[in-house]
């Protein structure tokens, strides 16, 4: 198994003898040719660096020697690429891109990982090129690709030496996808490790506590920051934000108290947290808001003053200042300052809709109109059918209107056209475009200390990312959005967030952006005027005399140092009478306070306590209406800032300070930019600095490429390549265990590649073939780097499945930990799992809408037919209705009744999802404006009796619905027409809400005695408990998957979209007395449906969804539909996708079935090895699960045989090698064995399934709690395992029987003949 670098062999080709001669004519010069080489010491040091030590190797001061290496390794790797046309070793792009990673080149380092990618087959072997694959992603906010890298290294290599990083970046994204639950737990994961971190532990505490204040959990967000507040040594900048936050949480949250008491806290919180962090301009403006609340009008003036004073870029607070002025009757101050938050922000609803209230008042419906569809359009408006009716309703006031009367009328105030030259305005225009212009004069001469793309042009969308290379010329462009200028008229509508708040670093240099900076159209303007000074009319003359003072001052400003600059005195105090100039004015000189007072390091650098990450992120109602403001650079790294800009009224959502990573979280956009499905798509560009070492980069091209484009290079991750021709490439067992998996023929498709000096595309090849094609035997010889193994490459170790158990064993006797895995039951030869790609070729769209397989019986005699069995558990029927069973086997569905579930338990616990009526075949967003694939489900509890009183009490008012409306149908029965076409039209919201009873356990056979052996009269194959069920063998008790589960139904109650758990097969009965209608997609869709999720951020396995059917017909995703009446039985086959909805008042009962086959087994495995990947706990333990099956079943399917006996192979194999390193490094294994019916364990930290060896720690094993950890878990809590205490379940000599004796079975044909 190879490492992240080269082999020792390749290593020892390379730097043998070669390498010796060529330090020893050239140690580390450059020749008169230019080419370079690294001596044999260089060498050794470049081979311990590599994506891991990303953010923990410093590159300044100390570190300046490995950085000018680096460097010189990337310039010697390239003149070797140049040189040898290409072809190279894989591994050698890999070094490269770790290479480039380090020195934070990120567009050069994602094009030598492509180009590994494309090169190596097994590249998912390589954890380290994982790893540094998702840190490139993460840089480019490619969230969606960063998650999929991330999660593959920790499947991988559980036990990476980064894992903790990688679960901080997961909880973040996450965070930002709104998946808090995921977010939560990898939070919690970081936390608990005790390995070092980009954040530390009291950031990371932070990180949760405020994760609890996004999703509305105020009371425990409370009592996360006070427990954090308690922290001894707790640092300056972590508190002040703790106490912002709980200031901001009880001026606007619904926390306990009168809104007295609660301003008071706010206000006493916000000040402490100033006394922490007096430049905070976020806490300044808090404190605005809650002196103005309470009509401290003064003191609001004040806090606003001091907050422009530190963060005059800041729209929230230009917005307030004119709700202020507005209630203070100043229009024409309120009027300037709403003017500055727009301009700020072109999308800000809030100050959109106060200035359309102000023109409003001051009888200007014209402008008020305008203003109102500016707010209706932007993607913060909470309001927006309000906003149309009050459009509307202007409108029609001014169709009413008599011609010509309003140009008679005085208009007190300036038209929004004339508005947006206002002198506040104007002056804070031209000082935001000057900062921006000297920074991008400033990234000319440096253009290392700015990222590529600009945040508002990344997309983070759920995509794979179509990368292309693009010019340094087109970088310029992109790079930052304040470039592109701004409207000249707020009535023309803008989405981009206007992130006009930079502060540039260098290493070295500090540049300072000042106030009176021109930008390019004004110096121009400026020298217009200069010409014509002597026909100028007065107006212009004071402009020219305005441009020449700023022009001084800026030649003057320019050479001066931050530090003579000083912002206005804090006591000055801001007069009502002067209007918002003064708020600018005061802050004219202490510019630099306002942008990125925060600087962030490089991600060279380790950092200390909150050096890293601060961005301002959404307190309250989730992601709704993000904007996003950068904050800083450094060293070529972005943070983010994203800010909540969303007013509702007066309220605002509160922001907190978060720190960040090496790399930089930049703008973490709550919404996709882009999606799949759009062709024009893009992702991180790459930037090519040699177009000659781009291409070779690059690859092979296409010879369809076309002159004068520039073509999207392939995304790199491996999600984007089929690699083999399975649609699930790491299926278990579509791949005879004994057999290598096919290795790709494919390599990559067209590459594009642009020059420096030409935006024609020009293809390198040699002797006509591509570079991919055109390796010849004389190579370079390669100055690779033999990397030092670790563990995150998964050992091969071949053995027949076929070998006993001592040739098994003695087989992996010499492994070191590399062998210890982690518990996969996946081949060695597969990699990771993933969904599977759309069937091709797709349905044609007349077989969009299957019929759905149904049986009727007419007989008990047809229930226990054996062909029924087969039809059902054939893998091409995915649902099979059993019409009429409950008929012909005579099954009392009254003792499932509600009315007897009263009388048997009614103080019996259910689950309640509360839910929005609906029509089974759509799904709208609450207002009922949009569809959404989000399925609002809250979930409560209650018991039996009170759920069937709502129930009936449901009944009893759609009776008297019902009659009403047949009242009404006779009064007006001579309009029946009009009736019919209202009747036909389906009310989108506001919808009204239901209740719906799920999940109630009838698993306690003295409770529910009756109601289960009426069961027994089932057919065996869709029995709860029988032989050929696989669920039977677990030997303990899975609540809902081996126990029966009722279901109380009202009309409308919804079933959201799932596949069942581990993919098992399930039995449903409706009881009645109403109906159900079922949509079913086949289990090859799920992949799809997968995607779907993922574009709708939302979880496809844990959160709640239910699918937008135009969506899946326009994908040519087929889906049965179909209704389930009172006494049928629907057979859901393994892995099926299916929703449900109640059509009217009824009850179900379900369970889970395991047949007995090999499709079953290999996607409950499957799913197995997808739940790991994901972080998500598998509700079947598939190990435990196989070794019961290998003791109690004779197996005679050869297929299904291989599968099992692979898995116990691979298990027994990992216990051994995991038994030995413990014993090997002194820890005892204590003898615990196992009682009868006892649960298969789980790891209570990360929930993978334990087998055999329990670590337990000192303390749960004395109190005989046994909280059980997995191995790698239990490593990152405790290093040297001294905290933890090893119990073993089984006897290794026991293990080794069972799998010696588990042997194929000889067939029932074979055994008759």
């Amino acid at each position: 198994m190879k490492s992240c670098g080269v082999s020792v062999a390749t290593a020892v080709a390379a730097f043998g003898d070669e390498g010796k001669k060529m330090a020893a004519v050239k140690p580390s010069s450059e020749t008169k040719e230019g080419s370079l080489s690294l001596t044999a010491e260089e060498s050794e040091t470049l081979s311990g660096l590599d994506s891991r030590l990303f953010g923990f190797v410093s590159l300044h001061e100390d570190g300046a020697r490995t950085k000018t290496l680096l460097v010189k390794a990337v310039r010697c790797y390239e003149s070797l690429i140049l040189k040898a046309e290409g072809k190279m070793e894989s591994e050698f792009f890999c070094q490269l891109g770790h290479f480039n990673l380090l020195l934070e080149d990120y567009p050069k380092a994602l094009s030598a990982y492509q180009r590994y990618y494309s090169l190596q087959s097994d590249y998912w072997k390589n954890a380290a090129f994982l790893y540094g694959l998702g840190l490139v992603y993460f840089y480019f906010n490619a969230f969606h690709w960063a998650i999929k890298a991330f999660q593959e290294v920790l499947y991988v290599d559980p036990s990476f030496c980064r894992a903790k990083e990688i679960h901080l970046r997961l909880g973040l994204m996450f965070k930002v996808n709104t998946d808090y639950e995921s977010s939560l737990k990898h939070f919690q994961l970081a936390l608990i490790d005790s390995n070092p971190c980009t954040l530390s532990s009291v950031e990371i505490q932070f990180h949760i506590a405020h994760l609890y204040e996004t999703q509305r959990k105020y009371h425990s967000a409370k009592e996360a920051y006070e427990q954090l507040l308690g922290t001894e040594n707790l640092p300056a900048q972590v508190k002040a934000t703790v106490l912002q936050q709980l200031g901001w949480m009880h001026h606007n949250m619904d926390l306990q108290g009168d809104k007295a008491t609660k301003e008071s806290y706010a206000i006493q919180y916000l000040q402490k947290s100033l006394e922490a962090d007096p430049n905070s301009g976020q806490s300044w403006y808090f404190l605005g808001r809650c002196y103005s609340s309470i009509g401290k009008v003064q003191d609001a003036f004040i806090s606003y003053r001091q907050s422009i004073d530190k963060s005059e870029a800041s729209a929230d607070t230009w917005c307030s200042i004119g709700v202020l002025y507005q209630q203070q009757n100043q229009p024409m101050d309120a009027l300037q300052a709403y003017i500055c938050a727009v301009q700020l922000d072109h999308g800000h609803a809030a100050a959109w809709m106060d200035l359309g209230t102000l023109y409003e008042s001051c009888n200007q419906p014209q402008d008020a109109i305008k203003c109102y569809l500016n707010a209706a359009r932007s993607k913060s408006c909470s309001n927006s059918s309000m906003l149309t009716g009050r459009i509307k309703f202007l409108q029609a006031q001014l169709c009413n209107l008599p011609q010509g009367s309003l140009q008679n009328k005085t208009k007190l105030l300036p038209s929004i056209e004339e508005a947006w030259s206002l002198p506040i305005p104007a002056e804070l225009t031209s000082r935001q475009g000057a900062m921006n212009t000297a920074q991008q004069a400033y990234k000319v001469h440096h253009p290392n200390t700015e990222p590529v793309l600009s945040l508002s042009q990344m997309p983070v969308s759920q995509q794979p990312l179509p990368v292309r290379m693009i010019t340094s010329n087109e970088v310029d462009g992109l790079s930052s959005p304040a470039k592109r200028k701004r409207t000249s008229s707020p009535t023309k509508n803008s989405s981009e967030n206007w992130n006009s708040d930079h502060t540039v670093s260098h290493t070295s240099v500090q540049q300072q952006v000042h106030s009176w900076c021109l930008t390019p159209q004004k110096l121009q303007h400026l020298e217009q005027l200069r010409i014509n000074r002597d026909s100028l009319n007065p107006a212009q003359k004071l402009i020219l005399g305005q441009l020449e003072t700023q022009l001084v001052l800026m030649q003057q400003g320019l050479h001066k140092d931050q530090s003579s600059h000083l912002a206005g005195s804090n006591d000055e105090q801001p007069s009502l009478s002067t209007g918002p100039a003064q708020y600018l004015q005061a802050a004219s000189t202490g510019i630099q306070k306002q942008t990125g007072h925060r600087m962030l390091p490089s991600s060279s650098t380790q950092g200390t306590a909150f050096n890293h990450l601060y961005s301002h992120i959404a307190t309250s109602g989730g992601q709704r209406g993000i904007t996003f403001t950068k904050d800083s650079t450094s060293s070529g790294s972005r943070s983010s800032v994203p800010e909540i800009s969303r007013h509702i009224g007066d309220t605002l959502n509160g922001c907190a300070s978060v720190k960040g990573l090496s790399n930089h979280v930049q703008q973490l956009m709550a919404e996709p930019v882009c999606s799949p499905n759009h062709g024009d798509s893009t992702s991180p560009n790459l930037i090519s600095y040699n177009p000659q070492i781009s291409t070779l980069l690059v690859g092979k091209g296409s010879d369809s490429m076309v002159t004068g484009a520039c073509d999207k290079v392939n995304n790199i991750h491996p999600e984007s390549h089929a690699k083999t021709n399975t649609s699930v490439a790491s299926s278990p067992s579509s791949v005879i265990p004994t057999t290598p998996s096919p290795k790709s023929t494919e390599q990559t498709t067209t590459h594009g590649i642009t020059s420096l000096n030409s935006a024609h595309i020009r293809l390198q090849t040699i002797n006509g073939e591509g570079l991919a094609n055109s390796r010849s035997s004389n190579k370079t010889d390669l100055p690779t780097i033999s990397h030092k193994t670790d563990h995150q490459i998964i050992p091969s170790v071949s053995v027949s499945i076929y070998s006993n158990s001592t040739e098994v064993l003695k087989a992996c006797r010499n492994l070191d930990k590399n062998g210890l895995s982690n518990g996969h039951i996946l081949l060695d030869k597969c990699p990771p799992p993933r969904p599977p790609s759309s069937p091709y070729p797709p349905l044609p769209k007349d077989k969009l809408n299957p019929p759905t397989p149904s049986i009727y019986l007419e007989n008990k005699r047809d229930a226990f037919f054996p062909p029924l069995h087969q039809f059902c558990i054939n893998p091409k029927n995915p649902v099979t209705v059993i019409r009429g069973l409950a008929g012909v086997l005579k099954l009392d569905l009254g003792l499932f009744s509600t009315k007897t579930l009263v009388e048997a338990n009614n103080e019996h616990k259910v689950e309640v999802r509360t839910q929005l009526l609906q029509p089974a075949d759509e799904n709208w967003d609450p207002t009922g404006t949009k569809k959404i694939w989000h399925c609002e489900s809250n979930r409560s509890h209650t018991t039996i009796a009170k759920y069937a009183q709502y129930q009936a009490s449901s009944f009893q008012e759609s009776l008297r619905e019902e009659n009403e409306k047949r009242m009404q149908h006779k009064e007006y029965s001579d309009n029946e027409s009009t009736c019919s076409d209202n009747s036909g039209k389906r009310r989108k919201g506001p919808f009204k809400t239901i209740k719906f009873g799920t999940n109630i356990d009838l698993s306690d056979g003295k409770k529910w005695k009756l109601q289960l052996h009426e069961l027994t009269k089932l057919p065996a194959f869709v029995r709860v408990v029988s032989a050929g069920n696989l669920l039977s063998h677990l030997g303990h008790t899975v609540l809902g998957m081996n126990t029966v589960q009722l279901y109380m139904k009202v009309p409308g109650s919804r079933t959201p979209g799932h596949q069942e758990n581990n993919n098992f097969c399930s039995v449903n009965i409706n009881i009645g007395p109403g109906d159900c209608e079922w949509f079913v997609v086949p289990e090859d869709y799920w992949g799809v449906l997968n995607d779907f999720c993922e574009k709708n951020n939302l979880n496809f396995l844990m959160s709640s969804w239910w699918p937008n059917l135009e969506d899946l017909y326009e994908a040519n995703v087929p889906v049965y539909r179909f209704i389930q009446r009172p006494g049928d039985l629907v057979w859901i086959n393994a892995g099926t996708v299916h929703w449900v909805q109640a059509v009217g008042w009824c009850n179900n009962i379900a369970w889970n079935v395991g047949p007995l086959t090999a499709c079953q087994y290999k996607l409950a495995v499957e799913r197995y090895e997808w739940n790991k990947l994901q972080s998500v706990k598998s509700v079947v333990p598939m190990v435990h699960l196989s070794w019961n099956m290998a003791r109690n079943i004779k197996v005679s399917d050869p297929k299904l045989f291989e599968m099992i006996k692979y898995c116990l192979m691979k298990i027994l194999k990992q216990c051994q090698t995991l038994r030995e390193a413990l014993i090997t490094a002194g820890k005892e294994v204590i003898w615990h064995g196992r009682t009868n019916h006892e649960p298969a364990h789980y790891c209570s930290i990360c929930e993978v399934e334990v087998f055999d060896l329990l670590f337990v720690t000192n303390e749960s094993n004395s109190q005989k709690t046994y909280i059980v950890h997995c191995h790698d878990c239990a490593r990152k809590t405790s290093g040297n395992l001294n905290n933890f205490v090893v119990l073993e379940e089984y006897k290794m000599e026991d293990l080794m029987q069972v799998y010696d004796q588990f042997t194929l079975a000889p067939s029932v044909s074979s055994s008759s003949s």
